[in-house]
């Protein structure tokens, strides 16, 4: 990743404005939606990645849209949740089968399967979230019947970086992901970044644990359904100083809570996806923050706009422009940060926003 800056005066804007914004074969798919009658002909679809639709991420966020979307249409909609990767691909030819319209996948892991089954059935169209096409030589592939929904979380995790940098106590932070996506290298990047720049402007030396930027080289779960894998990461983290912790891995997070409640230490998760002290409020003493994909909005707007017969393939970009990825506040936290970094965080969204400071990783959508 590389930052280039054109201007790095940090200024007063409205202090709290940037934390208030937007922002990881099954059982035979079920029925769900709403339960007024049809009012138009079409069925959306979902499949999930084997975190689950209840998995408090992406998954999670972007069921919520598919249901959202359906009981404005008025239509019902149908649903294959996947609990392995061996799956994917039959879940997504299963909705095809029962006559969807428009199916939505989930997650960088399904990305062949929605390649695969789009080619076969061009009549059929798609959208996945956090991955882009590619052929089996890795090329860039582009489908008129796939829509990619994609997210420059890095912007928003350099903003988490700096604030964790200019929170921490100990001086050092730390990361993990779930498996070696983009869609997770790409907070990571972020974070990392964030943290070098406040090191810059601040003359400091706050330490990132888990990650190095550089050589593309971390802590990884290797999944995101381990619980425990990621409570293990986690004491690890702990261990080595860490005090703001960010877990980049689903539901993985959980176990990072875990962690620190029983090292008895003071110690804050940064959370992606979504507003974690929404999504699960019984660890919300312990997150200063959480990284956010709009992913609830963008699934509706995507599926409605498919229902009208506005499918587009271009892809979707959430950005801290477009209010795709964001902060989410800081709740509990907000009385243990100091003001002026937070003034200072807006303003440094206000100069990504303008193009001033220009965040980008490997893993940065095209």
């Amino acid at each position: 990743m590389t930052i280039t800056t054109r201007k790095a005066t940090l200024g007063g804007l409205a202090s709290l404005g940037v934390l208030a914004l937007l922002a990881a074969c099954a059982p035979a798919p079920t029925d769900e939606g709403s339960s007024d009658a049809a009012a138009v002909d079409f069925l959306p679809c979902i499949v999930s990645d084997f975190g689950g639709f209840d998995d408090k991420s992406f998954n999670q966020s972007s069921f919520d849209g598919m249901s959202q979307a359906a009981d404005e249409l008025g239509v019902e909609f149908k649903q294959a949740e996947s609990t392995s990767e061996d799956q994917y691909a039959g879940n997504v030819t299963s909705m095809v089968d029962q006559g969807c319209d428009f199916i939505l996948t989930v997650g960088f892991a399904l990305a062949n399967a929605t390649r695969d089954a789009a080619q076969a059935n061009p009549d059929t169209e798609f959208a996945i979230i956090d991955s882009a096409l590619s052929n089996d030589d890795f090329s860039p592939l582009t489908l008129d019947n796939v829509k990619p929904v994609l997210y420059d979380t890095a912007q928003a995790a350099f903003l988490a970086g700096y604030l964790a940098a200019g929170t921490t106590k100990t001086g050092t932070v730390g990361t993990f992901g779930g498996m070696q996506y983009p869609s997770v290298t790409i907070f990571m990047d972020g974070f990392a970044d964030g943290i070098a720049y406040y090191n810059t402007e601040k003359g400091t030396d706050v330490k990132l644990t888990g990650w190095d930027k550089a050589s593309q080289a971390g802590l990884f779960a290797g999944g995101f359904d381990d619980i425990s894998a990621g409570k293990t990461l986690s004491q690890g983290l702990i261990d080595a100083g860490a005090d703001i912790i960010l877990p980049v891995a689903g539901p993985l997070f959980q176990g990072t809570a875990q962690a620190i409640t029983e090292s008895g230490k003071d110690v804050a998760i940064v959370g992606v996806d979504s507003d974690l002290f929404e999504t699960t409020p019984e660890f919300a003493s312990l997150y200063l923050t959480s990284v956010m994909k709009s992913m609830t909005d963008a699934t509706d707007t995507i599926v409605t706009d498919a229902a009208g017969g506005d499918f587009s393939a271009d892809p979707y970009v959430g950005t801290l422009e477009n209010e795709g990825v964001g902060l989410a506040p800081l709740h509990d936290w907000e009385s243990k940060v100091d003001p002026a970094l937070v003034t200072e965080v807006d303003d440094l969204k206000a100069q990504i926003i303008s193009g001033d400071i220009v965040v980008t990783s490997d893993a940065t959508p095209k």
